[in-house]
């Protein structure tokens, strides 16, 4: 099985992928939080004034119960890029389709999740019906393709949240700071070389989060730095619909094939 190159599914890529599929425009009828009350987009510059330590528990909390329960996930950056998944943390099921499409080209992703073993299908790369196992043990830093045993949430946000620099409350259901990413390798696709390339730009990258009217995460938008010096259109992850179950079952034994070495390859290892 040929393998195209793509390093790991998560933040580093994202940004990249999205700047190469969908140009450089970020989607401007999108509409954070769900329903939830929220902050201005974050800018490139970073958030500035002084941090709240009561709201960075209170985020912090509400991005840490997503994995006591099941839910949805969307995650967007520009017109190009959108990553819709389900998932169920307790029961350590998930399932995630990542596509990203340009004026020549469509990549789609399918990762199903279940307990341990990962599974992954490449439209035009896997042959129809069938899943590739994935030896996570395998997988190089940063590298998730969208879910990995352990992070359940493609965002990873409760992990991300660990690099905020600081954290402001907007209103009851909003709040703002930033991240640093240089602390954050090997977390959401966040590999070292990307955190190089960006610099000091990584040590400030500003976010925006908000909650639901029972205080649970519903939106997180990030304003990821330049790659190349191209401007990144923000990465917005929606979490909704808390409490659905979720079907995803590990496939037939005919239907699934051990990755080869190619795969591991094309993922930066």
């Amino acid at each position: 099985m040929r393998m195209p190159r793509f390093a790991g599914l998560g933040l580093a890529t994202i940004a990249a992928v999205a700047l190469a599929a969908g140009g450089c425009a970020a989607k401007d009828d999108a509409t954070p939080g769900g329903g939830a009350s929220t902050a201005p987009g974050p800018s490139a510059s970073g958030v500035a004034g002084p941090a709240d330590p009561a709201a960075a528990a209170e985020l912090a909390s509400a991005a840490a119960a997503l994995g006591t329960t099941s839910f949805k996930v969307t995650m967007t950056s520009g017109p190009g890029l959108e990553l819709n998944g389900q998932m169920d943390a307790p029961n350590g099921l998930g399932t995630a389709e990542l596509t990203a499409t340009g004026p020549n080209t469509k990549i789609s992703v399918k990762t199903l999740l279940v307990d341990q073993d990962l599974y992954l299908q490449v439209d035009g790369i896997t042959k129809a019906g069938t899943w590739t196992h994935v030896d996570v043990s395998r997988l190089p830093e940063g590298a998730d393709v969208g879910l990995r045993p352990g992070q359940i949430d493609p965002a990873d946000t409760a992990r991300l949240l660990n690099s905020t620099t600081d954290v402001q409350r907007v209103d009851s259901r909003s709040y703002r700071g930033n991240l640093d990413l240089s602390k954050a390798a090997g977390v959401a696709g966040v590999d070292r070389t990307m955190i190089e390339a960006w610099g000091a730009q990584a040590q400030k990258v500003p976010f925006t989060a908000g909650l639901d009217e029972q205080g649970r995460l519903s939106a997180l938008t990030i304003q990821l730095p330049a790659v190349n010096g191209r401007e990144t259109p923000p990465l917005e992850t929606l979490y909704t619909d808390y409490g659905v179950k979720i079907e995803a079952k590990k496939p037939a034994p005919s239907e699934i094939t051990e990755a080869p070495d190619s795969l591991y390859t094309s993922l930066g290892g």
